[in-house]
């Protein structure tokens, strides 16, 4: 397309076409162009693209951690992430999963970076695009048993164990996995640094809400679909009002104070 063809099309049709293959053509020309309007498009168009560049190197650098396996010829690594240790109910819930190599989801991140509305997005993507992926949730009875920490790195070992497609290494979330017959990697603040490890959080994060939603027909009153089991002045008021539930962790305080005050039948 010449100058003088581009000078006499519409400003509309000029921001149409920056949405097309032809943006890179047409660009010179809008910058050039002596209409604001139109150079206000092409400064637009350029920001978006360094955006999507910065975003694109973003996820890429998210794998990382997993090219050092890949660079092994090991290319099924699953992340595993748990939500739900801090939580006086419910449930902790671990995901492991396991991407295609370097597959880059735009806007993939810890989930706790996300709003609810871009997780749930997000789910279906990874579900979609994921090679395996396991969720197992430990409920308060394990918990109680076994302390929250070791609950939820056995729920860890139970993801891994039960990928349909087996890992042929893991890296995880801060957990220390030493009984894994496999290479593992702990990384720090993993869910954020690594692409498996992100995908697995919003697996445990989306899975472990929308159970926690689900009983607030079984326990009304409670909240539970808005505070999760975690201990909020709403939750607290709760408990004070209507008692402890069989969802609640005996081994946390305050329930664990709460349930000595309890006289047997």
């Amino acid at each position: 397309m010449d100058k003088d063809t581009f000078s006499k099309l519409k400003v509309a049709d000029i921001k149409a076409l920056f949405e097309t293959e032809q943006a890179l053509e047409i660009l010179p020309l809008a910058q050039e162009d002596t209409r604001i309007s139109v150079q206000k498009l092409a400064a637009s168009y350029i920001k978006r693209q360094e955006k999507e560049l910065k975003e694109q190197q973003r996820l890429m650098s998210m794998y990382d951690y997993e090219g050092m396996f890949y660079d092994q010829g090991m290319y099924h690594v699953a992340g595993v992430d748990e939500v739900g240790r801090g939580p006086i109910a419910g449930p902790v819930t671990v995901a492991a999963v396991i991407l295609p190599p370097m597959t880059l989801i735009p806007g993939l991140n810890d989930s706790k970076k996300l709003t609810e509305e871009k997780r749930e997005t997000l789910y279906d993507i990874i579900m979609k695009e994921a090679v395996a992926v396991s969720c197992i949730s430990y409920g308060p009875e394990i918990i109680d048993e076994l302390n929250i920490y070791e609950a939820t790195r056995q729920a860890m070992y139970e993801a891994i164990r039960t990928l349909s497609v087996p890992a042929e290494a893991v890296v995880a979330d801060a957990m220390k996995l030493p009984d894994l017959m496999i290479p593992v990697e702990s990384i720090i603040k993993g869910d954020s640094k690594s692409a498996n490890i992100a995908a697995a959080s919003i697996i445990a994060k989306v899975t472990r809400d929308r159970y926690m939603k689900s009983l607030d027909d079984e326990y009304p009153g409670y909240g539970f679909g808005i505070h999760k089991g975690y201990y909020t002045e709403l939750h607290k008021e709760a408990v004070e009002q209507q008692g402890v539930t069989p969802l609640h962790r005996k081994s946390f305080e305050p329930i664990k104070s709460i349930v000595r005050w309890v006289k047997p039948d």
